[in-house]
């Protein structure tokens, strides 16, 4: 699973305040069925300096409430090729605020570098929510097709939206996890499939016993008239 990748890990929040994300709770809510963008960058690359605010319109217009009604389930967390800290910082102010990020003393940036094999930069590796590659590289398709791309995957990647009503009778909706509509809505899916074959089944149940009921009077009726007779 895609979520696994960070499960050990330490996000954070490219906020003002940096908020960390480290347990396990908390990294499945940010992530679980999710598609996910890796945005390989650095702040000495011209190339990433350009396409940063076009990341940030393309995020945005897929998360902000003021461009559209329901968030998409999309998470993009930025992996720094950067060679100091300073430099990190100086691009982060460019990334999204709603974006996650490595530490820079994290060493898991340069291995995230070699399992995807980023040979330059920017790279934006497309990740559905079971952890397989939808594009290794997107960042062309998102410069020429803006939020298209984001449509593309999402069939690629057969992710429900979460565009209905949670249960009422959930009380604690903290505690639901990201998949847990998904879940619910197959389940009831599954649920009226075995209500439905339930039916039938009594019904062709029901009316077998109809005939035999029936076939069962006929003889008797028969078997009345017959003893009638020889009387």
């Amino acid at each position: 699973m895609m979520v696994d990748l960070f499960l050990n890990q330490v996000l954070i929040e490219n906020n003002s305040d940096q908020d960390e994300l480290n347990t396990e709770r908390e990294i499945i809510g940010i992530l679980e069925n999710r598609i996910l963008l890796l945005f390989f960058a650095s702040a000495r690359c011209e190339k990433c300096q350009m396409f940063a605010p076009v990341l940030n319109d393309f995020f945005k217009r897929l998360k902000d409430p003021a461009y559209i009604e329901y968030p998409k389930l999309l998470a993009l967390i930025y992996i720094s090729l950067d060679q100091s800290e300073e430099q990190q910082e100086r691009f982060l102010k460019e990334v999204h605020k709603k974006a996650l990020f490595l530490a820079f003393e994290d060493p898991y940036r340069l291995e995230l570098q070699a399992m995807f094999k980023v040979k330059e930069v920017p790279t934006v590796v497309v990740l559905r929510p079971d952890g397989s590659v939808i594009s290794p590289n997107a960042w062309q398709d998102i410069s020429h097709l803006g939020t298209d791309c984001f449509r593309n995957w999402q069939e690629s990647a057969e992710l429900i939206e979460r565009t209905f009503v949670l249960n009422e009778e959930f009380d604690d909706l903290n505690l639901r996890s990201a998949t847990d509509p998904v879940r619910r809505l197959k389940y009831k899916t599954e649920d009226d499939k075995r209500k439905k074959s339930w039916w039938k089944l009594w019904e062709k149940g029901k009316t077998g016993k109809d005939e035999e009921e029936k076939a069962e009077t006929w003889d008797m009726s028969k078997k009345d008239k017959g003893t009638c007779r020889r009387r």
